[in-house]
């Protein structure tokens, strides 16, 4: 069940990521009044398209590992 919901938030993420603009992230963001420096690492990472391509690949792969390993 966690694997489920780690990879349905990962989709979600990579989505997000991928067709919202960098505008309506930043201001996302600071909405949720975060700590300045978190807040600067998350925009930086969200800049670039390979984590959110990286999280649209974990989430199926997560979801092969949490059907063949039990207990995961």
């Amino acid at each position: 069940m966690v694997t489920v919901v780690l990879a349905v938030a990962l989709t979600a993420i990579g989505l997000a990521l991928v067709f919202l603009p960098a505008n309506e992230l930043a201001d996302l963001l600071r909405t949720v009044s975060l700590p300045r420096d978190v807040e600067r690492t998350l925009l930086d990472l969200a800049a670039e398209r390979l984590v959110a391509y990286a999280c649209l690949l974990a989430s199926p792969v997560l979801l092969i590992v949490g059907s063949l390993v039990r207990g995961v």
